[in-house]
């Protein structure tokens, strides 16, 4: 299996750079090929606007989604954005690695997904949901959330960590095709002990020691969503 990390987090020696660390580990003696894209380390620029695009569909006025779909007719991404959609085409499962930062994920994570999930690159054409580009491939969420388990429950002060990856599994993984599986997470990895942080990187090694038996959590359909389109449009 081909895998891609994307990891988002710009302290080397934090916890989720030790959870990339014991992925990349326990997923290459598995036998899977891995790819980490360590978005600080590379100083990945999350701005999406002229800068993804080497040729121009329209040099008076940008329309983003016009220009993308050029551009992923005409080869006219840049180099280094071709290099990312070419890891995530490649790619059978992505993780996503992050801490929860203000309800969501880190910046430069969002705007890797808003430049390398490209009109024409992740969707497009009708193709959403369980038809979406990259239906086949299989996604899930890696994170640190900095309180703990009570806190994001249904009666906690910031709801269900689902109501937080609501957001993300629906309205972008699921939306672009990917199978969705359970997320991992970690509560409040910084108060924990040694061993605690010990035990959590142990349990997430034997998570990831069969992807396949993870479940896969609901997903819109396409014909559900496009009879709700329909519906408000009429």
């Amino acid at each position: 299996m081909h895998i891609l990390i994307v990891h988002a987090h710009h302290e080397p020696t934090s916890f989720n750079a030790a959870m990339t660390e014991r992925a990349v580990a326990v997923l290459t003696d598995a036998g899977h090929q891995v790819i980490v894209s360590d978005l600080y380390a590379m100083g990945f620029d999350p701005v999406s606007d002229r800068r993804n695009f080497d040729s121009v569909a329209n040099p008076d006025r940008l329309d983003q989604q016009a220009e993308e779909k050029w551009a992923s007719a005409q080869q006219g991404f840049t180099a280094d954005l071709q290099a990312e959609i070419n890891k995530l085409r490649r790619a059978d499962l992505v993780i996503f690695q992050f801490p929860i930062w203000w309800m969501a994920m880190p910046a430069i994570m969002k705007g890797w997904i808003d430049r390398v999930f490209a009109l024409g690159v992740a969707y497009g054409g009708g193709r959403w949901f369980d038809r979406g580009v990259l239906a086949g491939k299989k996604a899930m969420l890696s994170v640190t959330m900095g309180g703990g388990p009570g806190a994001y429950s249904a009666d906690g002060v910031y709801g269900s960590a689902e109501s937080v990856f609501h957001p993300i599994h629906r309205g972008i993984l699921g939306f672009v095709g990917f199978d969705v599986i359970e997320p991992f997470i970690v509560y409040g990895p910084g108060r924990m002990s040694d061993d605690q942080r010990t035990q959590a990187l142990a349990d997430y090694a034997a998570r990831l020691t069969d992807i396949d038996a993870i479940p896969v959590l609901p997903q819109l359909q396409a014909d559900a969503f496009e009879n709700f389109v329909r519906k408000r449009q009429a």
